[in-house]
């Protein structure tokens, strides 16, 4: 077989431009293709990145957000707790000053019922102590006895001191004061002058005498001159002893 040297460049020339036309219609647009891919591809791949490292800040802000949440937790429960601690003992510290002011008050109910019950007992004591006294002296009530309250009477009058003495005499020289006797049983004509002359040793002059007959006191002599009271006799005494009582009764 004969080489062709023309053929030979023919077959050359049609072969370049096969590759022209390769590399111009279809080696390029592949060319173009895959670059373009690889484009989207870099693309993606740095938007995978970038959503990874929000992902990853998104990640560690919600961990910070966690630990944040949950400091602020456990601070919010220990101040809920110091609260309820101090609410439960201000409560506590209120129960307990009224529980002490209800004792209080109780014990100071439970002390009035016991003065009153003392007070009652020591009512009926004395009332019963002045009845029997009353009774007794009823029973004893003699002129003797008043005799000798009288002689008593006397000596009392002889032993007063001087303010008592100038008192009673300032008494019996104001206008209108009378001298008024009682007595439970008549005093004899002896008894009458004793008296009107110690009476008149205090008021230093002769004095008028009202006597007058009194068997509510029992036994003894009440006198009064102007506004002095001068007493020797049961039923007074009587009064004085349950005095304390009616004294006692006055001031509460």
């Amino acid at each position: 077989m004969d080489f062709d040297w023309t053929t030979f460049l023919l077959e050359i020339i049609n072969f370049l431009i096969l590759i022209w036309i390769l590399k111009r219609f279809l080696y390029q647009p592949v060319l173009d293709i895959i670059d373009e891919r690889r484009t989207g591809i870099d693309q993606a791949l740095a938007d995978a990145k970038r959503i990874e490292e929000e992902a990853k800040a998104l990640k560690q802000k919600n961990e910070q957000f966690l630990v944040e949440w949950e400091n602020e937790k456990e601070t919010a429960h220990a101040q809920l707790a110091a609260e309820l601690a101090e609410l439960r003992e201000r409560k506590l510290a209120e129960i307990t000053q009224k529980i002490d002011e209800e004792t209080e008050r109780r014990r100071i109910l439970d002390e009035r019922c016991r003065c009153d019950y003392e007070k009652m007992i020591e009512e009926k004591a004395i009332a019963q102590g002045v009845a029997f006294a009353s009774k007794l002296l009823t029973r004893v009530a003699t002129p003797e006895l008043e005799t000798h309250l009288f002689e008593l009477l006397i000596e009392d009058l002889s032993s007063l001191n001087e303010a008592d003495k100038r008192a009673i005499a300032e008494a019996a020289a104001a206008p209108a004061a009378q001298i008024i006797v009682q007595s439970a049983f008549p005093l004899a004509d002896r008894h009458r002058e004793a008296l009107s002359d110690a009476l008149s040793g205090l008021v230093n002059k002769k004095t008028a005498i009202e006597f007058q007959c009194d068997e509510t006191l029992l036994a003894g002599i009440h006198m009064t001159i102007g506004p002095w009271v001068l007493h020797a006799n049961l039923r007074d005494e009587l009064k004085f002893f349950s005095k304390p009582l009616a004294q006692a009764e006055q001031e509460e």
